[in-house]
Formats: C-alpha cells, sequence, structure tokens
C-alpha cells in the first residue's frame, strides 16, 4: 500500500469518526443491508440440493461455531440473566424463525416476490422497536407503516391472482421473526455491542439446533455438489447469519432502532438485481412497480420524527 492510499484510508477513518453517531448508524445498516440483500437469492439457488430445515439451521450451526471462536478467543464476559433470556428471543428471530421461514417460502415463491414481500421489513421493525425500547415514532411514521403494509398486500394478492400463497404466510411469518429480533438485538447492542449480540445469540441456540440440522443434512456427498451451491451456503452461513449482524447491530445500537431500519429500504433493490443476475429469475415490470412503491412509503417514513420516551 502507497502513502497515498494510507493517507486516504487515514482521512475517511477521521471523518467517520468526526460523523454524528446517527450518521454513522445509518452507514452501518446501508453496509449490513447489502450483506443480507443477497439471502433470499441464495436461499432459492441451493433450494433444490438441501431441505429447508438444513438451509435454516445448517447454515446457523456453523455461524455458531465460528461466534463461539470469537467470544472465547476475545474472552467476552457473559451476559446476566436478564440479557440471556433476551438474548433468547433474538436467536428464535433471526437465528431460527426467519432462516427457517425463508426456506420454506422459497419453495414456493420466486425469491424477487418475497424480496418486494420483505420491503414491510424496516416498518415492522419500527413497530417492534416501540414494543421493546424507548423509541416513539409518530403518528406519520405509523401512517407511512400502515401505507407500506398495504401496499405490500396488494401485491401479494395480486400475484397470487386474488389470494395470498402460502409462501406469503411463511414470508409473513419471518417478518414478525425477524422485526423482533432487530427490535431486541438493536436495543441489546448498546449493553454488549453489536457482534456479540449475534455471536451470544447463535452460541445459545447452537444446542437445540444442531441435531435438527444434522437430521435433516444432505445424504449425498458434498464433493459431488456443485462449488456455486457450496459458496452459496457458506454465504448465508458467514455473511448472511454472522458478519452481517456486525454492521446491522451496531447500526441500529448508533443511530436508533426505528431509524436505522429504515435502511431496508435498499434491500429489496439488492435482492431484484440479485434474482435477475445471478440466478436468472424474470423480473416482471408490476415486481418492480411494487418495489418502488414500497421503498418509497419507507423512505417518507424515515422522515417522520421518532421521539424518546
Amino acid at each position: 500500500m502507497d502513502l497515498q492510499s494510507i493517507y486516504l484510508n487515514v482521512e475517511l477513518e477521521g471523518k467517520f469518526q468526526r460523523m454524528s453517531d446517527e450518521s454513522k448508524g445509518m452507514i452501518l445498516g446501508v453496509l449490513g443491508v447489502t450483506a443480507f440483500g443477497l439471502t433470499l437469492p441464495a436461499t432459492r439457488f441451493i433450494i433444490p440440493y438441501f431441505d429447508p430445515v438444513f438451509i435454516g439451521l445448517g447454515r446457523a450451526v456453523i455461524a455458531s461455531l465460528v461466534a463461539a471462536v470469537l467470544l472465547i478467543i476475545t474472552k467476552q464476559k457473559r451476559p446476566n440473566r436478564h440479557q440471556f433470556h433476551q438474548l433468547i428471543v433474538v436467536a428464535s428471530g433471526v437465528v431460527i424463525g426467519f432462516p427457517i421461514l425463508t426456506a420454506w417460502a422459497m419453495q414456493t415463491v420466486p425469491a424477487s416476490h418475497g424480496g418486494v414481500v420483505l420491503g414491510v421489513l424496516p416498518l415492522a421493525t419500527a413497530v417492534a422497536a416501540a414494543v421493546v425500547s424507548n423509541e416513539k415514532p409518530s403518528v406519520g411514521f405509523w401512517i407511512c407503516g400502515l401505507a407500506g403494509s398495504a401496499i405490500v398486500i396488494l401485491y401479494t394478492l395480486l400475484q397470487g391472482f386474488g389470494s395470498f400463497q402460502f409462501g406469503d404466510f411463511l414470508l409473513i411469518g419471518a417478518i414478525v421473526s425477524a422485526a423482533m429480533g432487530y427490535a431486541l438485538g438493536g436495543k441489546l447492542s448498546k449493553e454488549l455491542g453489536g457482534w456479540q449480540v449475534i455471536c451470544w445469540a447463535l452460541v445459545i441456540s447452537f444446542p437445540f439446533i444442531v441435531v435438527p440440522a444434522w437430521l435433516e443434512a444432505p445424504q449425498t456427498n458434498i464433493d459431488s455438489l456443485p462449488l456455486s451451491v457450496l459458496l452459496s451456503f457458506l454465504y448465508l452461513a458467514l455473511i448472511s447469519q454472522l458478519f452481517g449482524f456486525f454492521l446491522w447491530n451496531k447500526g441500529l445500537a448508533l443511530g436508533g432502532i426505528s431509524r436505522v431500519s429504515q435502511t431496508q429500504l435498499l434491500q429489496p433493490f439488492v435482492t431484484l438485481v440479485a434474482s435477475a443476475y445471478l440466478i436468472n429469475e424474470t423480473v416482471d415490470l408490476q415486481t418492480i412497480v411494487f418495489a418502488f412503491l414500497v421503498i418509497g412509503i419507507v423512505a417518507i417514513g424515515k422522515k417522520m420524527p421518532v421521539y424518546e420516551r
């Protein structure tokens, strides 16, 4: 690395340090969302090779082992009893609930469809934040939330020819699971640290997920699987389930859960592009239009005030 590169890195680091916590949180939130954006396409890509339970829990088993090593090496202090109970909820939502439900959903609906439905997740996270933290979104924020939810419901009905598909109900369950896990994870990150929260949640869940994951593991030899499938699974395990949360939880803690959760408005774009270019899904005009509508509503909601109780 030359002197000019070192100078630029120091300058960028200095500018980041001088930013407000809200700005830092928003940047980390965007980076986290970008890391999460390939989750549905990657899951859709490997679903012909693996059972949904193995995809959801097997990736968490690998992430748990890495998380345990990190916690041991850095000699992290164990959570207290109250934090432990909250970590169980986090684990139930983002380690077990969301991965399994989205994997099942990808058996019945395209990844691009799921990306639009999950567009309501930022608003669901804000609702959860209002329940578990001291944040109090304004009336305008809630109006935007209802409008965004209505758009997503209309989209799912149009895609399902007037009725919800089974995959839509699974995605709704995934939204609820993730929203509560994100909100509590963001709150705990102020106490334990951003990366520590997901690591502890993974380690706590390990005894409960390792046996089901083992039972649903593929019977075929790993060597016979395409390299692209193995790399996609490793992405789900190490990026989507672990390292992406380092950025995401820290961002929520710095910038506020309700506010930073709105950076997920970028996720439908990432998912749509990845679905089209990585797994060759056809993204129709209706999906693109509704993605823009959801993002527009959430962007308006981002400007609505969020108060502290």
